[in-house]
């Protein structure tokens, strides 16, 4: 450090931050007074400048990866300080349920997201940030739609009936739901909890993972203000390939030769015969109509944050508001959402901390119309508009078929779901001694969702009859009460011991109003007026209440930072079981859920000292139970139904019972065993991880069947089984770092799962029913297998099975000479063989450059658009597809036949191989220079271009007219289904620019 004696009066300090690795200079850099809110940061070169009252005083250096330093000023006008990297810092501290832990301590199996992978996908919910990050967390899309979400599942499903999302946790509080109502650019990290060791904390609720979310919080300095927003277009990754007008024509025509009902000898007579006047007319002028083209319509996306960050030694603070909206490229369909978020931490004292985190949310989503299903499947001969360019109701004669532009009109077709809630995580935390606090968490969660559904006359849900509206309204309100005891102490240098204990409680309650009305009298007033309407539908209200009680106890011990324990146990009582209240009777409410964890930091072990190249090398092992409590309140007691019936000639009401009781209904239970080796080579050039594990699920809620006699179809119990086993790989590396010139680094993780069903209602017998099969995953495709189209010189053999040729041809399983039931297969699953995701950033000075690639390999897909879309019957429009004729002789599809609604097993031309690999996200900033920044009063400046799925590469897409295979339906009533791709908005890719700024 260079002195320089100062006067006792105010002065400017001005240095240089550097490495003490390799002398580089260190940009952000927090410099503060101490004890005040004195601060700045250093520049991209690590230099600094502050303005001190006096020659007096401490400044201190903070930066994340490094030492903290407190240097006295003594006068001096020049201090320059070389940090020392902190080791344990750069293992980074991750939060893991009530409490964090160095990376280095961990002995449970933790990925981790950081604000910097969140912030490079511009996207709608943070969920979407998790896919290809994390290994073992599979995100797909459940559809395209503005604000229409994803699903997520943590290794793999393991439950029928109880639900297999994962709990999300927000600042320490459990959500209800998942966090669509989440601004993503407020996020600091999301850490998924895996393996019981780590989820067992969170006991009944643990079984499908768990994914904590903090929020960002104030550093001490000076204050920032901060400006983050981007602008885009939306555009659909490509249209379906469905027949134009000419080939519809064609295709028209054979249908009817199929049937004998077209004679080539007098074509001019039988299309005259064939096509209605408006059909003649648009083949004569070489005319069709693309409706998909009079759909589509530039989508934008836009989100524009404000943030203020700041704080000093006492008080640290963050406000953001942000404004999110994306217009969807079919009419009607737009989400929005405004958020606003505070997070204030005080100390009032040596002892006494408060804090709160409180979110406030307004979404806004039309999910508006779906015209695709309608576009794809009208007939483009037809006209949509008349002369004078009034739209036409219905383009052809054909009674069935309405124009799918009619569902565009605006107002003709509404679907808006309007949500308002507010969250907060609030906390007192009191140190009572050296090494031990007392923490209150308290967590109120409000929200309130309006649905409203209109349908006008002249809609194809209506088709010119009366008017259509509903109205929902729903409101959840819960809360989370915490009291939590945690005691930390180290004895004689080399025992470390964290104690953390708990006592918690969480109730919800929810409450639904729904009102169905036709016979609205005037179409303007939508949904918002439904007492008007001469026609009552239905009427509905209901309520639901449950409760949780929990206790939680967990000790960390650690022998001279190498050998590491954790013990891990709760208990939780449920409302939703039958029982005693009582922990210490005879009852289902509780379930103990504990787990045990070992961890050996290898590299701590004298025999390693020789191996400088190795500077991490870490075993796992951990064991654990967790449950799953996800059954509907209630369900347990038994329910009635009303029954109508006709009592004399008047209608007369009455009850019967509709549930049985079901009292001895109890915890789902996963039991989990994991691996885990933590390893890192030439300072962490090279780091990562690799996970094997086995999940096994008993006591799985299965509907038992019954005989109808009993008044019943079935009853729920605990009879079933299911495992999970598979691996995970991490990876990071550091390929090159040049000081202060050019960097280029890669984070690469690939998982692969096998799911598999144990048993079932006790045994090993298969439910074809339910298409659930022992050995198999909770979802296969089961259907007869297609192997080609039965041909001309095949018409003897065809014969034999009741088929001519042109027909779909599949294989008879069992060689009986009979196509039925017995016949089907299991085809394949919707479950992935391995899926992965890798990314690349380069920087290079002030530019920055990074892509992210995703893949998902092995899955098979059911493509909706090869069945409603694919009927080859000659009346709706049809893919454009190679099907049969005489002088077309192809394998891919059957002959055109107006004589069937769809082809004789028409299910086995919808099975895909789904795998694909997505190009994600580039992405191209531009950092300015500090000076220049600085001249524009700003501490930052960046720009960036950003494109997302600009690049699919798939089967489905390049050889079967498919546009995207990643979609996944949600759970019907909490049964998985398989994955299908639908007919409506297709997927899209953007092209968005975007700002960052700091003042």
């Amino acid at each position: 450090m260079i002195n320089s004696p100062q006067d006792d009066k105010a002065v400017t300090i001005k240095g240089k931050v550097t490495s003490q690795e390799d002398n580089s200079g260190l940009p952000g850099v927090n410099v503060l007074l101490k004890g005040t809110t004195n601060g700045t940061t250093t520049d991209s070169n690590g230099d600094y400048s502050i303005s001190v009252p006096e020659a007096a005083g401490t400044l201190v250096f903070s930066y994340i990866g490094f030492t903290t330093e407190e240097v006295p000023i003594n006068g001096r006008s020049t201090i320059n300080v070389a940090m020392l990297a902190d080791i344990q810092s750069l293992s980074e501290v991750v939060v893991v349920g009530y409490g964090t832990q160095k990376k280095t301590d961990i002995t449970g199996s933790i990925a981790s997201v950081s604000a910097r992978e969140i912030s490079e996908l511009p996207i709608t919910n943070a969920q979407q940030a998790l896919q290809g990050r994390a290994p073992g967390v599979d995100v797909s899309a459940t559809g395209a739609r503005p604000g229409q979400g994803v699903s997520v599942r943590i290794r793999g499903r393991r439950s029928f009936a109880a639900g297999n999302d994962p709990l999300y946790v927000l600042d320490g509080i459990p959500l209800t739901g998942d966090l669509n109502d989440i601004n993503p650019n407020d996020i600091e990290s999301m850490e998924i909890l895996k393996d019981a060791s780590a989820t067992a904390i969170y006991g009944s609720r643990g079984a499908n993972g768990v994914v904590l979310v903090t929020t960002r919080r104030g550093t001490p300095g000076k204050t920032t203000v901060s400006y983050d927003g981007y602008f885009g277009f939306t555009n659909p990754i490509d249209k379906v390939d469905i027949m134009n007008g000419q080939e519809f024509a064609d295709y028209k025509r054979e249908s009817r030769r199929a049937a004998a009902k077209y004679d080539d000898n007098n074509p001019e007579q039988a299309d005259r015969d064939l096509f209605e006047a408006v059909e003649e007319e648009s083949i004569a002028l070489g005319r069709y109509t693309d409706y998909q083209d009079l759909i589509i319509r530039q989508g934008t996306q836009q989100s524009h944050q404000i943030g203020v960050l700041g704080g000093n030694e006492k008080t640290r603070f963050a406000i953001t508001g942000n404004h999110f909206f994306e217009k969807g490229i079919t009419p009607g369909q737009d989400f929005a959402r405004n958020t606003l978020r505070i997070n204030i931490e005080h100390q009032i004292n040596d002892r006494l901390r408060i804090g709160t985190a409180t979110l406030a949310a307004l979404s806004i989503q039309n999910w508006g119309p779906n015209p695709w299903e309608g576009a794809l499947a009208e007939n483009p001969l037809g006209i949509p508009y008349d002369a004078n360019g009034n739209m036409l109701f219905r383009p052809t004669t054909d009674g069935l078929r309405t124009n799918p532009l009619a569902e565009l009109v605006d107002g003709a077709v509404l679907d808006e779901n309007r949500r308002v809630r507010i969250f907060s995580s609030i906390f007192g935390e009191y140190k009572i001694m050296d090494g031990l606090t007392f923490r209150v968490n308290f967590g109120p969660d409000n929200q309130n969702r309006r649905n409203g559904i209109f349908q006008a006359s002249k809609t194809a849900a209506r088709s010119e009859g009366t008017a259509y509206a509903q109205h929902r309204y729903w409101n959840t309100f819960s809360y989370t009460l915490e009291n939590i005891l945690n005691y930390t102490k180290t004895f004689n240098t080399v025992h470390t011991l964290n104690a953390t204990g708990l006592f918690s409680i969480q109730k919800q309650r929810d409450e639904l109003v729904d009102a169905r009305v036709s016979g609205i009298p005037y179409e303007y007033q939508e949904f918002y007026n439904v007492g008007s309407a001469t026609v009552v539908e239905g009427v509905a209200s209901g309520l639901s209440e449950w409760g949780i009680m929990s206790y939680m106890a967990r000790i960390n011990y650690g022998f001279k930072n190498k050998y590491l324990l954790t013990l891990t146990g709760r208990i939780d009582g449920s409302s939703r079981f039958a029982g005693d209240v009582s922990l210490f009777n005879d009852t289902k409410k509780y379930g103990f859920f504990p787990s045990v964890a070992l961890g050996w930091n290898i590299t701590e072990e004298s025999f390693m000292d020789g191996l400088t190249f190795l500077n991490n090398l870490k075993l796992r092992a951990s064991y654990g139970r967790t449950g799953n409590t996800g059954i509907p309140p209630y369900l347990t007691q038994g329910s009635l139904t009303r029954s109508v019936y006709a009592f004399g000639n008047n209608a007369a009401y009455g009850f019967r019972p509709s549930e049985l009781k079901k009292p001895n209904l109890s915890w789902e239970t996963t039991a989990s065993v994991n691996l885990g080796l933590d390893f890192g080579f030439f300072q962490d050039r090279i780091s990562g991880s690799v996970d094997i594990y086995r999940q096994n699920t008993t006591a799985l809620l299965l509907n038992r069947q019954l005989p109808w006699t009993s008044g019943f179809g079935g009853v729920l119990e605990n009879i079933g089984e299911t495992q999970n086993s598979g691996i995970e790989l991490a990876l990071s590396t550091i390929n090159i770092d040049l000081a202060n010139s050019f960097k280029w680094t890669t984070d690469l993780n690939i998982y692969s799962n096998n799911e598999q069903i144990v048993s079932l209602y006790g045994g090993k017998n298969d439910d074809v029913g339910n298409r659930w099969f022992i050995g198999q995953p909770l979802t296969v495709f089961f259907d007869r297998e297609k192997i080609g189209i039965w041909q001309t010189e095949e018409t003897d053999e065809a014969a034999k099975y009741k088929q001519k040729p042109g027909e779909i041809k599949v294989r008879d399983q069992n060689n009986d000479g009979i196509i039925n039931d017995a016949d089907r297969i299991i085809l394949g699953s919707d479950i992935p063989d391995w899926s992965g995701g890798i990314t690349n950033r380069f920087e290079f000075k002030g530019i920055d450059f990074s892509f992210f690639i995703f893949a998902r390999q092995g899955q098979m897909i059911r493509s909706l658009l090869h069945d409603g879309n694919n009927t080859l019957a000659g009346r709706y429009n049809n893919l454009d597809v190679d099907y049969w004729t005489p002088n077309n002789p192809t394998n891919a599809f059957p002959r055109p036949n107006v004589n069937q609604e769809r082809a004789i097993h028409n299910t086995s031309m919808t099975y895909f191989d789904g795998s694909f690999v997505k190009v994600r996200n580039i992405t191209l900033g531009y950092n300015f220079p500090q000076a220049l920044a600085n001249k524009m009063k700003m501490q930052s400046l960046r720009i960036y271009a950003s494109a997302q799925q600009p690049f699919i590469f798939s089967k489905y897409v390049s050889k079967n007219k498919g546009i995207d295979p990643e979609r996944v339906r949600t759970p019907n009533n909490g049964v998985e289904q398989t994955a299908e791709v639908g007919v409506s908005t297709p997927s899209i890719r953007t092209l968005l620019f975007g700002i960052n700024a700091k003042f």
